[in-house]
């Protein structure tokens, strides 16, 4: 049934378009097609393979992308290091190729620039903190090759953060851990709080001082998922200044979903397959599963139950979207692609958002926060030098032994 709010909707986003803060189209197009846009061309129509396009972003009204340069947590060392490099790579690349749709954005003016000119702001995000190795100049030199936050986990631990999936050993942040967070608010790099455990979001937010975002996560309260924000983090996020920004995954948003989903995943494995095996077998047995055990349906209507709890307690200048397109197979069954984003906007109109208020959460926010970001990084430029502290100096070389418990998901 089609929204009588749905062409409002296209308008507003016509004036405000979305930033997402999230995308895993990089690391979609390394499995399916090695980087390659010859092979993959995503000027034209791919549904059915990818979430994402050229096409079905400008029809979403997506005015800036955080693409995510992820790579999985089973991946350490300098191997993850040159796996985000080449991450980075392609989202240049991809940017190249397309200069009429895209355009570069590294601050809060690019991405206003890029608005002015009609094209989507291309942002880049690293998901989880094993991409620097331990080591802050790596931090710099992501930062430097236009990484504009970093997560600090993904579903394992690192050596100086605890994720929300994985068993706690730091206890949230290490003493090298406070000290990432700290360079990153010098150089202007957000904090990405999504992945990790309450007691890391909660040192994050304490040591901080510049605002924090979660890219893509839900509200706890409303499904009680490991990888959603609980309400007391949420309440101390108005005065850190920084943006939680609502994900698409169905089994965040829906109680139903997440139940669903363990159960899936509990029949992969009685199977012989990890839960995140997207081979043609382990697919089968997924099939096998869900021809008996059809998905709960979920629909935008879920995202905006979250947008208004999260909205509630933190009010609409700390409220944002993170999709997490191309990394998971289980959406809202009107937010199935990237331009999905009208049907979230139209049930918005519907519950009473105004325009103004959906402005701030689709675009003015989360430029918002980077320009905060880089307002705090000069101040601190000003009399703090670059860390040269080691994990080793302020942990202890016991802690560098550490390691991931378990396989990455996106």
């Amino acid at each position: 049934m089609t929204s009588p709010h749905l062409d409002r909707a296209h308008a507003v986003l016509r004036d405000t378009p979305v930033v997402d803060g999230h995308n895993d189209l990089p690391w979609a197009m390394r499995t399916e097609a090695g980087y390659d846009l010859d092979a993959i061309d995503l000027a034209a129509d791919q549904s059915g393979r990818l979430h994402t396009d050229l096409g079905r972003l400008r029809a979403g009204g997506v005015g800036a992308q955080f693409w995510s340069v992820y790579v999985p947590s089973s991946l350490t060392g300098d191997a993850a290091v040159s796996a985000t490099l080449e991450q980075i790579d392609f989202v240049r690349a991809l940017i190249e190729r397309f200069p009429d749709r895209l355009q570069a954005a590294a601050t809060a003016a690019d991405m206003e620039a890029a608005r002015a000119a009609g094209r989507i702001a291309s942002l880049i995000g690293a998901e989880g903190g094993h991409s620097i190795n331990s080591s802050l100049a790596t931090l710099r030199t992501l930062h430097q090759l236009g990484v504009r936050y970093l997560t600090l986990t993904h579903n394992d631990n690192v050596p100086w953060a605890d994720s929300a999936t994985d068993e706690p050993k730091a206890g949230g942040l290490t003493a090298f851990g406070a000290e990432v967070v700290r360079e990153m608010n010098r150089v202007g790099m957000l904090v990405d709080l999504s992945h990790v455990s309450p007691d890391t979001m909660r040192a994050a937010l304490t040591i901080s001082e510049a605002p924090v975002i979660f890219s893509h996560s839900c509200a706890r309260a409303l499904c009680d998922h490991p990888r959603n924000i609980p309400d007391d983090v949420l309440a101390t996020l108005p005065a850190n200044g920084g943006v939680a920004m609502t994900a698409f995954v169905a089994y965040f948003l829906a109680p139903a979903a997440k139940e669903w989903a363990a159960a899936a995943d509990e029949y992969v494995l009685s199977h012989g397959f990890h839960r995140m095996d997207w081979s043609p077998e382990a697919m089968e047995s997924r099939r096998t599963f869900e021809a008996t055990h059809p998905r709960p349906k979920v629909t935008s209507a879920a995202v905006a139950d979250h947008l208004d709890h999260v909205r509630e307690i933190v009010g609409i200048d700390h409220i944002g979207l993170g999709g997490d397109y191309d990394g998971t197979d289980y959406l809202p069954a009107d937010l199935g692609d990237v331009s999905g984003y009208p049907h979230l906007i139209a049930e918005l109109l519907g519950r009473g958002w105004s325009e103004s208020d959906i402005g701030k959460l689709t675009w003015h926010n989360a430029v918002r926060v980077l320009r905060d970001a880089e307002e705090v990084a000069k101040d601190l430029q000003r009399t703090r030098k670059p860390s040269i502290a080691t994990i080793d100096q302020l942990d202890g070389a016991a802690v560098r032994r550490n390691e991931p418990s378990s396989q990455a998901d996106t």
